[in-house]
């Protein structure tokens, strides 16, 4: 099985006419994912690519089409507007690519898309890929393979590094989510770890932390007492210096709770399998498993 995605999922591409949303869409489309549809307001009644119609509106594309799920590479300027427009739609999946989307826009969007009963993925983050089945996002289809292995990663770039040394090594994996790295975001890492816990297929998780935040620390307290999985941990920006963001809006360390140190002792802790490397993931769920 899955989590969030699957055979079932009906996408619409919101910003399928730019130059992002065109070349992930014929991505997508190659990769074997169901895109229904594409809005871009003002050029409805087009066809993209001779096989996918574009509409003016999210509730058209849902209306016409049965879109359920959407995935936005529109500009950080409009990025919010274009996931409150998906919630309003009903779609049941937004999965916001679109990065620099201003904090106080996420904190009118989240509690929006929440009272809607949407799940929401991002801002700021590469999206998620069900190998073989289905792929939302910029997630690289190459490197993935089916299997029995969850991975959730704050960090798109270290996401494929631990994807790919696992299928490299014959470790498939069921979902791969890329949650974003920043202040606020939609769905965090007790959200997957939930999902990856029912999840009958699968057995083991690799969950990819950085600096900043108590993300991490809450996600180990969930493991240490709701999860039956094991568990494999990484935390990035060990060198990272305090005070100074380094790549994603939430890494900041502010006192010693969003420290490296302090995020793989909580791990450590609460019975997570800590990777000093990326690379140490392949040995550690292979003890797992």
């Amino acid at each position: 099985m899955s989590i969030f995605i699957d055979g079932s999922t009906r996408l619409v591409v919101q910003g399928i006419t730019g130059r992002d949303g065109s070349f992930h869409t014929r991505q997508m489309i190659e990769y074997g994912t169901d895109v229904v549809a594409g809005v871009t307001p003002g050029k409805g009644g087009q066809m993209f690519d001779d096989s996918v119609p574009v509409f003016n509106t999210v509730v058209e594309a849902v209306s016409e089409r049965g879109a359920n799920t959407s995935v936005v590479y529109v500009p950080a300027a409009f990025a919010a507007d274009a996931v409150l427009e998906a919630a309003e739609a009903g779609i049941e999946l937004i999965v916001c690519i679109s990065e620099g989307v201003p904090v106080q826009d996420m904190m009118r969007v989240l509690p929006f898309v929440e009272e809607r009963g949407a799940r929401l993925i991002g801002p700021n983050c590469p999206g998620l890929i069900t190998p073989g089945v289905c792929k939302v996002g910029i997630l690289p289809g190459q490197i993935v393979a089916p299997g029995p292995v969850g991975v959730v990663s704050r960090s798109g770039t270290l996401t494929y590094e631990v994807v790919f040394q696992l299928t490299r090594a014959g470790i498939g994996q069921t979902t791969c989510v890329g949650i974003g790295g920043d202040p606020l975001i939609g769905t965090n890492f007790v959200d997957c770890l939930e999902a990856f816990e029912a999840d009958p297929d699968t057995r083991a998780v690799c969950m990819i932390g950085e600096i900043g935040g108590t993300d991490e620390q809450v996600a180990a307290e969930f493991v240490r007492d709701r999860m039956s999985k094991p568990v494999v941990g990484f935390i990035a920006g060990r060198t990272a210096p305090p005070g100074r963001r380094m790549g994603h809006a939430g890494a900041i360390i502010s006192g010693s709770e969003g420290t490296a140190d302090e995020k793989m002792r909580a791990f450590r802790e609460c019975g997570i399998a800590v990777a000093e490397l990326p690379a140490d993931f392949v040995g550690l769920v292979q003890a797992g498993l």
